[in-house]
């Protein structure tokens, strides 16, 4: 006695529709549940954004330094390499002498690459003006001996 190819499709996936039906249950309860028991409050204040206890002031349309961006991309490359460091740190016995190796000019090279971004300045948040009133500052200080507020 053979079933038909359409009742053996739906013996073997079974569990996937189950999950599916119950997902997309859940989902339309939340959302219904939201509709009916949530509140109906108009005020002049119901959707102005407030956030961590604090009301906004101006608008949220900021122009940010690219500067965010450089050191979130540095955050994600160094992450990265502690993630391949931590699974050169599980294997350690495996990999032996050659492994530590060549973990160590793997840091190196990351190391190298961070004093690099030291040293063009690309870590240094100091806008160029107060760097150059920093600077200035420096200098009439050690060629007057004295300290510039004196």
């Amino acid at each position: 006695m053979s079933m038909s190819t359409t009742t053996e499709v739906i013996a073997h996936h079974w569990a996937f529709a189950v999950f599916l039906i119950g997902a997309l249950g859940l989902c339309s309860l939340m959302l219904l549940g939201a509709r009916y028991l949530g509140g109906r409050a108009q005020a002049r204040a119901k959707h102005v954004p407030y956030e961590s206890g604090l009301d906004s002031v101006g608008s949220a349309r900021l122009r940010m330094s690219a500067k965010f961006y450089l050191v979130a991309m540095f955050f994600v490359i160094f992450d990265v390499e502690a993630l391949f460091l931590y699974a050169w740190a599980v294997s350690v016995r495996e990999v032996g002498w050659l492994g530590f190796i060549e973990a160590s000019v793997f840091i190196a090279i990351l190391l190298a690459g961070l004093f690099y971004l030291v040293r063009i300045g690309a870590l240094d948040w100091t806008p160029v003006r107060s760097r150059r009133e920093t600077a200035s500052k420096s200098h009439v200080r050690l060629t007057s001996g004295k300290h510039p507020q004196q």
